[in-house]
């Protein structure tokens, strides 16, 4: 269910038109008008409370200014010392020894876990790394599906304007130690400032606006940041409120203009237009694994489509399957499976998840169900037994079996065969 400037030009593939260059081409679906229509009216436009669903997200956006300390157990913190215990390479492809654990643990400083114990607020857009480093962790690059883009080091990514509590700096204190409202782990100091109880005050104005469009550019004199749809920002009477810095990395108010094209109030009404637009902003916006390189992962793309509609739902695809009421359909033929999505699915208030991977139920074409997802590639497999990636890399919309014409297409691996259920959100 997607509006573009030309419907005519609109492809919904069972993987992407990237899958041209194969020797095999995958049919195409093309959306009409009518598809549009038909599929809006089994959307279910008050599947909540859109209203009191707002000032839930809000209260909980603001949680990590409501505390006096990170409130994960250290334990649960360093998780992700265990990757020491594990085959990685660095930028370089090479090992990384022990040494370099050792180096990063010991620059992670847990000694002085919640020590600093301040409120502070991003800067711009961040990365959460797992390590107090920029340096990435791959498994071995040289099997399909490792890698880049997958940096085991990116835990994941917030956004600017997002309310944090900080732990402790890292020995270096080039990072800092840090919990949002939906997940901890390392930020660069840069990208934070300090907020006092004087801040927090003119910044929570009671009136606020999401970003409905994809990284478009806002100034404060100079540029600041590309937004990403999903962004909240305070609103002032016709100005909209980010953060700036002092000399002490004290955060000041600043104000700045934002197009009623860029940003809305929040929340959105959850209708069909609203739906389309959020949809189309999202559609081939790069993956990124973790929200590397301000792209998005899989449940990322699902938890940023609700945002402006004030839907919180969880980070990682495995959690978000506790946002509704799930429905096992593991033990599912593949065509049981197809009829009880296409039976008990709502359009755009539906999740279809798989281990490590969740999609966007989005209804029906040609009696196919379509998912609208943030995916990487198609799993492959020549007449040898070799496998291979057929690489997508982007937000698609694609039936439940995206790849199947495709040549070497591997059926252990098809997304149908691996779907274990829905959220019924």
């Amino acid at each position: 269910m997607i509006k573009i400037k030309k419907l005519s030009n609109i492809i919904l593939l069972s993987t992407t038109l990237l899958f041209t260059a194969c020797s095999v081409k995958e049919p195409i679906i093309k959306v009409e008008k009518s598809d549009l229509k038909n599929t809006t009216k089994y959307a279910n436009n008050n599947f909540i409370d859109q209203n009191q669903e707002t000032n839930k997200y809000l209260k909980r956006y603001f949680t990590p200014w409501e505390q006096n300390k990170v409130t994960y157990s250290k334990e649960e913190a360093t998780w992700g010392f265990s990757y020491k215990n594990k085959t990685v390479y660095l930028e370089n492809h090479r090992l990384a020894s022990q040494t370099w654990f050792e180096k990063q643990i010991e620059n992670s400083n847990f000694d002085s876990y919640n020590t600093l114990l301040k409120k502070a607020i991003t800067l711009k857009n961040s990365d959460v790394r797992v390590f107090p480093t920029s340096s990435p962790m791959f498994y071995n690059p040289s099997k399909a599906g490792e890698g880049f883009p997958f940096d085991y080091n990116q835990n994941s990514a917030i956004k600017i304007n997002t309310p944090i509590f900080l732990s402790h700096y890292s020995k270096d204190r080039a990072w800092v130690y840090m919990q949002s409202s939906t997940v901890g782990g390392w930020i660069k100091t840069s990208d934070i400032a300090f907020v006092n109880e004087t801040f927090i005050q003119n910044f929570k104005t009671g009136s606020y606006s999401v970003a409905i469009k994809e990284k478009f550019p806002i100034y404060d004199n100079s540029f600041r940041e590309y937004v990403k749809l999903a962004t909240i920002f305070p609103k002032f009477e016709d100005k909209y409120i980010i953060a700036k810095k002092d000399f002490q990395n004290n955060a000041i108010i600043a104000y700045i203009n934002l197009s009623s094209q860029s940003v809305q109030n929040m929340p959105i009404k959850f209708n069909s237009k609203n739906r389309i637009k959020i949809a189309q902003a999202l559609l081939d916006e790069p993956y990124g694994w973790g929200g590397l390189l301000n792209n998005r992962d899989c449940s990322s793309f699902t938890q940023d489509f609700f945002v402006p509609f004030g839907k919180f739902i969880s980070r990682n695809s495995r959690a978000q399957t506790k946002n509704g009421k799930y429905h096992d359909i593991s033990t599912f033929s593949k065509k049981e499976k197809k009829e009880y999505i296409k039976q008990n699915g709502v359009p755009f208030s539906t999740l279809i998840y798989l281990k490590g991977h969740i999609m966007l139920y989005v209804g029906v074409k040609n009696n196919e169900p379509l998912a609208m997802h943030n995916m990487w590639s198609v799993r492959l497999k020549n007449k040898f037994g070799e496998k291979y990636r057929h690489i997508v890399g982007k937000a698609s919309i694609t039936t439940l079996e995206p790849g199947k014409n495709l040549k070497d297409f591997d059926e252990e691996n098809n997304v149908l065969r691996q779907i274990l259920g829905i959220v019924v959100l």
